[in-house]
């Protein structure tokens, strides 16, 4: 195989993944089902969204500020509770969903500040949109903006966000080095990066990974740790740390999620899904601009 038939063959693989990942997030979008990262029968430990907030690092109070049926329970942790957020600062959501975490942080930077939200699926793009006059309304804030985009190709300029977040998305992407470097990109120096997502802690078996149930619910697509540790240092960043979390998983493998169940049949005898699978915080920081002639 040549250089073009091989890179040929990677977007072709790419396209699919993306389709893949649409079909399931806009399917989510028209229902009213509610999991972490997929539809009921994906990675969910709870069918009630407001109940996985809390579990993950919500507090009620955020969640009844938010718009009605903007948390559709697609959480994996709380990336803004560990961004440290600011009056006045702009946040960027990557896969924002149906506006869940911008409405949450929106109170947060407050009237001076922004949250932008960027999502490729049309239908969670729509839904979000649709609950900015109730969050409007709730909060007398118009500081909240969602933008159809890729979040390898995102719709932000250079050097304009003070933090990027993103909750149980990174992992779906087939480009994941690419992602970091447009982190990097839109980042202000000094910027801040505080993701949740889901992680791999040693490679799954070949089955699990062929499963498009898996790939919606965080699963397949997930990356090693030492790889998202490489990738976050090749695009610039610094400070960089890292907080394996093995609770949300545990908890589902206390319940009769089906997904945990079909992962279980391919996995070898004895094996946890939590042997493979955790749920991660990433922190890291854009370097600070140099000051000075030397």
């Amino acid at each position: 195989m040549n250089t073009q038939q091989g890179r040929s063959g990677a977007v072709g693989a790419e396209h699919e993944v993306r389709a893949k990942v649409k079909e399931g997030y806009a399917a989510i979008a028209k229902s009213d089902a509610t999991s972490c990262c997929g539809p009921k029968g994906g990675c969910g430990v709870r069918d009630d969204a407001s109940e996985l907030a809390q579990a993950i690092g919500y507090s009620a109070e955020e969640l009844a500020a938010i718009p009605e049926g903007a948390n559709l329970g697609l959480s994996c942790g709380n990336p803004g509770a560990i961004a440290a957020l600011r009056p006045g600062e702009t946040v960027l959501d990557l896969g924002s969903g149906a506006g869940f975490d911008c409405f949450v942080i929106g109170p947060k930077v407050g009237a001076r500040g922004r949250a932008i939200g960027v999502d490729m699926t049309g239908e969670m793009l729509a839904r979000a949109r649709a609950n900015v006059a109730s969050y409007r309304q709730r909060s007398g804030l118009d500081n909240v903006e969602f933008r159809l985009g890729e979040i390898e190709h995102l719709p932000v300029a250079d050097g304009t966000v003070d933090v990027v977040i993103s909750n149980c998305v990174l992992n779906l992407s087939p480009d994941k080095p690419q992602v970091w470097r447009e982190i990097a990109r839109v980042l202000r120096p000094g910027g801040r990066v505080a993701v949740s997502d889901i992680v791999l802690l040693k490679p799954l078996p070949d089955a699990a990974r062929e499963m498009v149930e898996a790939l919606v619910g965080c699963v397949a697509g997930a990356a090693l740790l030492d790889e998202s540790l490489a990738w976050m240092r090749a695009a610039g960043l610094v400070d960089i740390g890292i907080r394996v979390k093995s609770d949300y998983l545990a908890a589902m493998e206390s319940n009769t999620d089906p997904l945990y169940q079909r992962l279980l049949e391919v996995l070898p005898p004895g094996a946890r899904a939590s042997d493979y699978v955790a749920s991660a915080e990433f922190t890291a920081q854009r370097p600070k601009a140099r000051t000075g002639c030397c």
